[in-house]
């Protein structure tokens, strides 16, 4: 089983935005295998569960984009897990959980998939930690940062600045490369 939750803000002035990394390789994952993803309020998500046959074996893969903002990701996903799960998934279960998000430690571009590691800072990341106690899951580290060294914009503007076509192509390239690695 996987659960694969991409952070992002909703709406339109957040579409293309390096903060909504996490939304695009989900939104990418649910194109790639024809998939819907559906509102559900209990949860303030959009969220599908299909199943994959990989080498013969059957995984059960779930997709899940808040649709609450950014900082409010943990409300979000411990609301699903308790209720798909019946509030038994917890840390040790983090082998199953894949958080997808942006990060500005990483060259835009570049990504990484650790355990129990993320970025510096990053609020989506630290409402998930709050609200599940752990932070013993799979972290997947799109990079975003392509100032080439210019740290003159506030990081927490320059995230939610929208991305040019050259930028976009650089990071649906490294969505590519994670999709081929979790998906062979």
């Amino acid at each position: 089983m996987k659960i694969i939750m991409g952070l992002g803000n909703p709406g339109k002035e957040f579409e293309q935005t390096r903060h909504n990394a996490g939304f695009t390789l989900v939104d990418f994952l649910a194109q790639k295998f024809n998939l819907d993803l559906k509102f559900d309020k209990k949860f303030q998500a959009k969220y599908v569960k299909t199943e994959i046959i990989q080498n013969g074996v059957a995984e059960d893969i779930y997709l899940i984009k808040s649709m609450g903002f950014m900082n409010n990701s943990g409300v979000t996903l411990r609301a699903f897990l308790d209720y798909f799960f019946d509030n038994a998934f917890e840390e040790d279960e983090g082998n199953h959980l894949i958080v997808a998000h942006d990060d500005l430690d990483l060259a835009l571009g570049q990504f990484r998939l650790q355990k129990g590691k993320g970025p510096k800072i990053h609020n989506g990341l630290n409402s998930i930690y709050q609200h599940l106690g752990y932070k013993n899951f799979w972290h997947l580290r799109l990079g975003v940062d392509s100032r080439n060294g210019d740290r003159s914009i506030n990081p927490g503007d320059y995230v939610l600045m929208k991305m040019n076509k050259e930028e976009r192509a650089l990071l649906q390239k490294a969505i590519i490369e994670v999709t081929n690695s979790l998906f062979t």
